[in-house]
């Protein structure tokens, strides 16, 4: 098991998405033991083109990755220069533990209309997020990311 897990929600369209986001800010204030760091949400636009947005951070290296997290789940003929190849080389090779079948399966939901939330978790953490996002009506999928993984996002982020 990695360091952290990105936890990813798939929601019925970006509403239901950001409706959980909501849900998932108030369980944190009110949950002593879970607080989240950095959330986010992953939606194609109109012109299907991938646009995340970042909902709340409270740790710098988490939530400047974050975006760039979600970006990079997403299929490669989906970030039309999202992100770069050489952010896409860390991530392969530091550890975001997605197949090219995960993020072919997870490109196919969103280019449907679903939306994902994806929450950065420490690995004691991610099942309590889990069991939440599921609660609110995603599917819910986590995988390991090394804190090296994440570093490298925290450095490339200012220059994406």
């Amino acid at each position: 098991m990695g360091d952290n897990q990105v936890v990813l929600g798939i929601f019925a369209d970006e509403a239901a998405a950001d409706a959980a986001v909501e849900s998932l800010k108030a369980w944190d204030k009110a949950s002593s033991d879970v607080k989240l760091s950095a959330i986010g949400v992953l939606v194609l636009d109109e012109d299907g083109a991938v646009k995340t947005r970042k909902m709340g951070s409270r740790s710098g290296m988490k939530g400047a990755g974050i975006g760039l997290v979600l970006a990079v789940v997403a299929p490669p003929t989906l970030l039309a220069g999202v992100v770069g190849g050489g952010i896409l080389g860390h991530f392969h090779h530091k550890g975001l533990g997605l197949t090219v079948e995960d993020r072919e399966r997870i490109g196919a939901e969103l280019t449907g209309g679903k939306a994902a939330v994806g929450v950065l978790a420490t690995a004691e953490e991610a099942g309590a997020i889990s069991g939440k996002l599921a609660e609110l009506g995603g599917t819910v999928e986590a995988h390991d990311v090394t804190d090296e993984a994440l570093e490298a996002v925290a450095a490339a982020a200012p220059a994406s």
